[in-house]
C-alpha cells in the first residue's frame, strides 16, 4: 500500500493539555510513523506517514485533540517520508 507524509502545525490551546501524548496514542493505533513536538510559537508540530486513509483520519482527529485542547486551526501541507521509524516525541523547537 502506498505512504503519503503530512506536515501538520496545530494552533490554539494545545500545549499543556497533553496533546502530544495524546497524537502518539492516536499515530500508534492507527500504525503510523513520524513524530511530534512543540513549538515555541506555542503551536505543535508533527509529522504523519502512513496510508493515505490513515493519515487523514488521524489529521482529522487533530482538528478537535484531546479533551483538553482547544484547537484553533490546523495546517496540512504534503511533505515527504523522512524515514522515522515508529512514531516518537521529539524535543521542542
Amino acid at each position: 500500500m502506498p505512504e503519503t507524509a503530512v506536515h501538520l502545525r496545530i494552533f490554539g490551546k494545545v500545549q499543556n493539555v497533553w496533546f502530544r501524548g495524546w497524537l502518539v496514542e492516536q499515530a500508534d493505533d492507527a500504525g503510523l510513523r513520524g513524530w511530534v513536538r512543540n513549538r515555541s510559537d506555542g503551536s505543535v508540530e508533527a509529522l504523519l506517514i502512513g496510508p493515505n486513509s490513515l493519515v487523514q483520519e488521524v489529521a482529522g482527529h487533530c482538528r478537535s485533540g484531546p479533551p483538553a485542547a482547544v484547537v484553533g486551526s490546523v495546517r496540512a501541507t504534503p511533505s515527504s517520508d523522512d524515514g522515522s521509524p515508529g512514531f516518537r516525541l521529539r524535543s521542542s523547537l
